[in-house]
């Protein structure tokens, strides 16, 4: 299973619509800042299903301030980072992700792209599809026996 994964676009939605059409996904996940753009990917590919969350910056927004999905025959634990205080230390949101039985854990809020492994959870950020210099996205791939790759793209 591929899914498209992004974070923090903060109302730039032209480049994820772009990727989008470059590549084929089965699933596309939206991490919050802003959620109304995860709103514009859905009229956008209605075909293909989004998972959204609520971001800090989503304050009227309706969404989940996180979710677990299943990529294939991964659990995964998504949010936005910023209740689990991902720009000081990861260990909640692994602690969280293992409490919820998930060997992935999608974040965003830092705007800095990120995979690594800690305490067998798979900890990936997709960085800022909207803001800074170089906006980042993330296409991650799922297999039958559990494993992930992930490949950190520019938009």
């Amino acid at each position: 299973m591929k899914a498209a994964v992004f974070s923090d676009s903060h109302g730039l939605t032209n480049l994820m619509c772009e990727a989008l059409r470059r590549c084929s996904v089965d699933v596309i996940i939206h991490l919050g800042d802003h959620d109304r753009d995860a709103q514009e990917l859905r009229l956008e590919f209605p075909h293909i299903p989004l998972y959204s969350v609520r971001g800090n910056c989503d304050l009227a927004s309706m969404a989940p301030d996180r979710e677990t999905v299943q990529l294939g025959s991964v659990k995964a634990l998504i949010c936005h980072g910023h209740l689990y205080r991902v720009k000081y230390s990861l260990d909640s949101l692994v602690y969280a992700a293992m409490e919820a039985g998930a060997s992935l854990a999608l974040y965003g809020h830092t705007h800095i792209p990120d995979q690594r492994d800690i305490g067998g959870v798979r900890l990936i950020n997709p960085g800022s599809a909207g803001t800074g210099r170089r906006p980042t996205w993330a296409l991650i791939e799922t297999f039958d026996n559990g494993g992930i790759a992930c490949d950190i793209k520019e938009l």
